[in-house]
C-alpha cells in the first residue's frame, strides 16, 4: 500500500547514551507490528550489529516503520554516544520531527544538548518524552524543568519552546500524560507524533508544473542481489522502477537506471513499483552514489546542499604490522588491503576523514569523532580478518583562524 505524504509521519528518536531509546522502540515494533517468533529476536531488537550487542550501545543509524491507525510512521534510532554524531546528524535529515527522550532521574546530559542543538537548526518539530519514570529516583518534573531551560539556550523558536510532553517507562512499554497514569502501551506517544509532527514537506521548486524528482542519499547500504542502495527521502516529485535519473555527484553527473525501489516495511524492506513525496526509501542501480549525492531527473537536473557534519576531533595512524609477530592474527595486512578498506569505510561513514601519511607508503592517517568512533572500527575490520598495527589518538589541534573558516564555511 503506498502511503499519500499527509498520511506519514517521518520522525528520528534522539537522545544521550543510556536515555532508552533502543528499548522504546522495542516497545514500539512489538505493539504496533505483527511479525512472527518476536521473542526470538531478543531484547533490542534495532541493535543487530555484533559490536552493539556487546557493547550494549547503538553505532549505526537504523531505519524501521510502523503502522498505527491509518498512518504509516518512518522512524530513525540513531546512536546515543557523542563519538557517533555523524549518524545523528544525516539521520535528522531524513525526517520532519524529532522524538527527544530524557531520563526521568539524570535529566538532560552533554549529548541531549548536541542532538537537541541539530534538530532546534533544521526546524524540527521536537516532541519530547520524559522516559524512565519508573526508576525509584525519577524527578520528572525536575527534568523536564532542565529540558525547558535547554531549549532557552539553544535558542529554539516559539513553536519548537510549545513542545507537547509524554511520559513514559520504555521498559514496561507505557507512556501517558501524567509519570502518575500510565497507560497499557505506547499509543499516547503514536498519538502525539500524529497530532503534533507535520506531514513532510513537498518542496516544489520547479518553475513548470511538473513537481522534479529530487532524493539526496543519506545513508548506504549493500544487497548481494541488488547492489549498492541509497537511503533518502523523497523530497519532491516521484521516484518509479525502471525510471531513468541522473545522480549530481560532487563533481561529476552521472545518468542511471532505477532498478529496484523499496521502502520500509516494519523492520524489513519492501520492493515497491512508485514512492511520492515524503517517503523514506532505498533506491538500487548506482554503483557510485555516495551520502550527499542527488537522485534527481536530466531535465530538471538541480542538486540538493551536499550534508555537512562536524568535524573529527581525533586521529591515529594505521598501518602495516611491522612486529616480529605479524601474520598471526590475520590474513589481510598488505598496505594496498588496508588501504581499501580504510577508503570503503568512508562510503558510509560520514563523520571519518582518511588520507595517506606523508611520509609513509604503508600508513594512514584516521581522523573520527572519539576514541570509540576509531575503536569500532579497528575492531571491525580486525573481525573482517584484517592485521594492523595503529598509533595512540592525538587530538586535533586548530588554529583560531582555522576555525574563523570554518564557521564562516
Amino acid at each position: 500500500m503506498n502511503y499519500s505524504a499527509d498520511k506519514i509521519r517521518n520522525i528520528a528518536i534522539i537522545a544521550h547514551v543510556d536515555h532508552g531509546k533502543t528499548t522504546l522502540m522495542d516497545g514500539l515494533i512489538r505493539q504496533t507490528l505483527q511479525i512472527r517468533n518476536v521473542e526470538s529476536l531478543g531484547d533490542l531488537i534495532m541493535d543487530s550489529m555484533d559490536q552493539e550487542k556487546e557493547r550494549g550501545i547503538t553505532i549505526k543509524a537504523k531505519n524501521a516503520s510502523i503502522y498505527y491507525k491509518d498512518y504509516k510512521v518512518n522512524i530513525v534510532d540513531t546512536p546515543g554516544h557523542a563519538d557517533f554524531g555523524g549518524e545523528v546528524e544525516r539521520g535528522l535529515r531524513m525526517v520532519d520531527g524529532v522524538v527527544l527522550l530524557v531520563d526521568a532521574q539524570e535529566g538532560p546530559m552533554p549529548q541531549t544538548k548536541f542532538v537537541l542543538k541539530k534538530a532546534i537548526s533544521l526546524g524540527l518539530k521536537i516532541v519530547v518524552i520524559v522516559n524512565k519514570v519508573d526508576k525509584p529516583a525519577a524527578d520528572p518534573k525536575r527534568a523536564l524543568s532542565k529540558v525547558e531551560d535547554l531549549f532557552l539556550d539553544l535558542g529554539a523558536s516559539d513553536d519548537q519552546m510549545n513542545f507537547p510532553v509524554v511520559y513514559a517507562s520504555g521498559v514496561q512499554g507505557k507512556a501517558g500524560k501524567t509519570p502518575d497514569a500510565l497507560e497499557e502501551n505506547l499509543f499516547r506517544l503514536l498519538d502525539v507524533v500524529i497530532e503534533s509532527v507535520p506531514a513532510p514537506k513537498v518542496d516544489n521548486q520547479d518553475i513548470t508544473d511538473i513537481n522534479p524528482l529530487q532524493l539526496m542519499a543519506l545513508a548506504l547500504s549493500y544487497d548481494n542481489f541488488k547492489g549498492k542502495l541509497a537511503v533518502g527521502k523523497v523530497l519532491s516529485g516521484k521516484i518509479a522502477k525502471n525510471m531513468a535519473v541522473t545522480v549530481i555527484k560532487e563533481k561529476e553527473t552521472v545518468k542511471g537506471r532505477v532498478t529496484s525501489l523499496m521502502v520500509f516495511d516494519g523492520l524489513a524492506m519492501k520492493e515497491i513499483e512508485e514512492a511520492g513525496s515524503g517517503e523514506i526509501v532505498m533506491v538500487a542501480g548506482f554503483d557510485t552514489i555516495q551520502i550527499g549525492d542527488t537522485i534527481t531527473t536530466a531535465e530538471f537536473n538541480k542538486s540538493l546542499p551536499r550534508i555537512k557534519v562536524d568535524e573529527p576531533t581525533i586521529r591515529m595512524t594505521f598501518g602495516v604490522n611491522t612486529s616480529p609477530f605479524s601474520g598471526r592474527e590475520g590474513k589481510l595486512g598488505t598496505s594496498r588491503q588496508i588501504r581499501e578498506r580504510l577508503y570503503k569505510e568512508l562510503e558510509t561513514n560520514v563523520a571519518l576523514r582518511v588520507s595517506d601519511h606523508p611520509e609513509s607508503a604503508d600508513k594512514f592517517v584516521v581522523s573520527g569523532r572519539g576514541e570509540l568512533h576509531l575503536a569500532v572500527l579497528i575492531e571491525t575490520m580486525r573481525r573482517e580478518g584484517f592485521e594492523l598495527e595503529v598509533s595512540r589518538p592525538e587530538v586535533i589541534m586548530k588554529t583560531k583562524e582555522e576555525v574563523d573558516a570554518m564557521v564562516t564555511e
